[in-house]
């Protein structure tokens, strides 16, 4: 699938953040012209885009000189510009998620539809399902409806995936949605509130000495999926090249309570750590969903989650001890 778009544009909506500063590297390697977009530069490397403009895409006239190019729109925009973080940032947010984010969707796709942008990538994510049980079968992507997501995020979330598709319909865009599941790698997000599971555990237990104590939030027997930062990107890359219309699910198979993720990044560490529970926002109680859509594209979860947390503790180990310096 390489070296076949080297006269192609692309444009990433939030190039700053985790996830888009990967998919801009993979996209350079694929032979795409990029600009990335954010607020802020990548925290922890420079950013490989061709061009990089700091823009609050929230503004529609900031929208509309995001997707200026010198010949005509750009062949594709990546919108993965949010205001999110992990679960309690998601819960302590909620105001500032639903305005920022829907500020940033409403302008971003009506500005690429009414540009002529041909093809439009949406990052949305699992939250837009309902609360499942442990026992539960595993859903689709019909499963969203009828409608009951768990907090606010996943709302927005919702809405923006039929905003977008309104106006795919409207302009002859061609949409793609992608719902991530948690997605967890080296350059993340890994102090501050707004870190997910994986970095935080990472965090926790390199700053635990051998046999200590680390605080999780409820009994750890939530059920979650963890997907590698590189598996995502061929996930969405592989889904916004292809001719898949709708909601894809992309996100690792392998299911496992906090608990086990625990035991897991102490595994990797070379630790004994045990575990404290307390009172804190948890989110649903279990996940399971059906990839077969993007595995229908030949995508297939590289990285269990031993394999990337043995690429992601070293990293996240060495900012959080290095702070202490």
């Amino acid at each position: 699938m390489r070296g076949n778009h080297a006269m192609q544009k692309a444009v990433v909506c939030g190039a700053g953040g985790f996830i888009g500063s990967h998919l801009v590297k993979r996209l350079k390697a694929e032979g795409f012209w990029v600009r990335g977009v954010d607020v802020k530069l990548p925290e922890f490397s420079a950013s490989e885009a061709d061009d990089f403009q700091l823009l609050d895409l929230r503004d529609a006239a900031n929208c509309m000189q995001a997707l200026s190019l010198k010949n005509g729109p750009p062949h594709i925009v990546f919108q993965l510009a949010a205001d999110m973080g992990g679960m309690g940032f998601i819960h302590a947010a909620e105001c500032d998620i639903l305005h920022n984010s829907m500020l940033i969707n409403v302008h971003m796709v009506d500005t690429a539809a009414r540009m002529g942008v041909p093809r439009y990538f949406f990052s949305s994510s699992v939250c837009v399902y309902r609360d499942m049980k442990p026992e539960d079968p595993e859903i689709d992507e019909e499963g969203a409806y009828p409608a009951l997501p768990d907090n606010e995020y996943g709302w927005e979330k919702l809405y923006s995936e039929r905003m977008l598709l309104a106006f795919a319909r409207k302009y002859g865009m061609q949409a793609r949605i992608a719902r991530f599941q948690n997605c967890y790698g080296p350059e993340g997000t890994w102090t501050g509130g707004r870190e997910k599971a994986p970095a935080a555990i990472c965090r926790k237990v390199a700053l635990a000495k051998d046999g200590e104590e680390i605080e999780i939030w409820g009994d750890g027997s939530a059920i979650r999926s963890y997907t590698y930062v590189d598996d995502m990107v061929d996930g969405i890359y592989r889904l916004a090249m292809s001719d898949l219309e709708g909601p894809i699910n992309i996100g690792s198979p392998q299911y496992i309570t906090v608990r086990e993720l625990v035991a897991t990044v102490a595994q990797v560490a070379g630790k004994v750590i045990r575990i404290k529970s307390i009172p804190g926002p948890v989110g649903v109680q279990s996940r399971a969903f059906s990839n077969a859509r993007i595995e229908s594209l030949g995508w297939k979860a590289r990285f269990g989650i031993l394999d990337g947390l043995a690429q992601t503790y070293p990293w996240v180990a060495e900012q959080a001890t290095g702070h202490l310096r």
